[in-house]
């Protein structure tokens, strides 16, 4: 077990390497960035906090949740509703960030932002009132697919209307991200 740390320490050492080859694109200089007064003075701006807040809510919430009701609803073991429960959740929230990373261009992040939405509240709905375990088992596990592009995806929006809204503005989305993580 000693070992098992030093062996997962390889893998950010080797993004360390390819990290130095990405090319970056020049900061903005202090005087061009978008002030956090003018930030939090926009609708759009404080639309996307609350959004944030949600999305925190949304994805902390089931995947905290999963195991314990595959464990209880399900009747199986701690072992076999972590598996269950969580594991599915991450399959299909790195499954959906993966097709994403290939496709993600193709598509229209604001459409996919919404379904995303929507699938979460049906994913809720079923989780919560099926009367079938494996059922509501599905519909945790799908949560993973609702909620995967949610905090990327609103980052990626937010970036795009305040193209200089700098690192100030990422760090109050991801505050917001955190107190919906905290609530939810």
């Amino acid at each position: 077990w000693y070992l098992l740390p030093l062996l997962w320490a390889l893998l950010p050492l080797g993004n360390l390497f390819y990290f130095l080859r990405v090319p970056l694109m020049p900061t903005i200089p202090d005087n061009e960035k978008t002030p956090l007064k003018q930030l939090f003075a926009s609708r759009i701006f404080l639309l996307a906090m609350v959004m944030m807040v949600c999305a925190g809510a949304s994805e902390l919430a089931m995947s905290q949740w999963a195991s314990l009701f595959a464990e209880k609803g399900l009747h199986v073991t701690k072992l076999m509703g972590d598996l269950l429960g969580p594991c599915l959740f991450a399959v299909f929230m790195a499954l959906s960030r993966t097709a994403f990373g290939v496709w993600g261009a193709r598509w229209n992040l604001r459409r996919i932002l919404i379904l995303s939405a929507l699938l979460g509240i049906a994913c809720y709905l079923i989780t919560a009132l099926s009367p079938i375990p494996v059922l509501s088992l599905l519909g945790c596990a799908l949560c993973g697919l609702a909620v995967s592009l949610m905090w990327p995806g609103l980052f990626s929006l937010t970036a795009a209307v305040y193209p200089k809204g700098g690192t100030a503005m990422f760090g109050v989305l991801a505050v917001m991200g955190d107190v919906g993580c905290s609530v939810g």
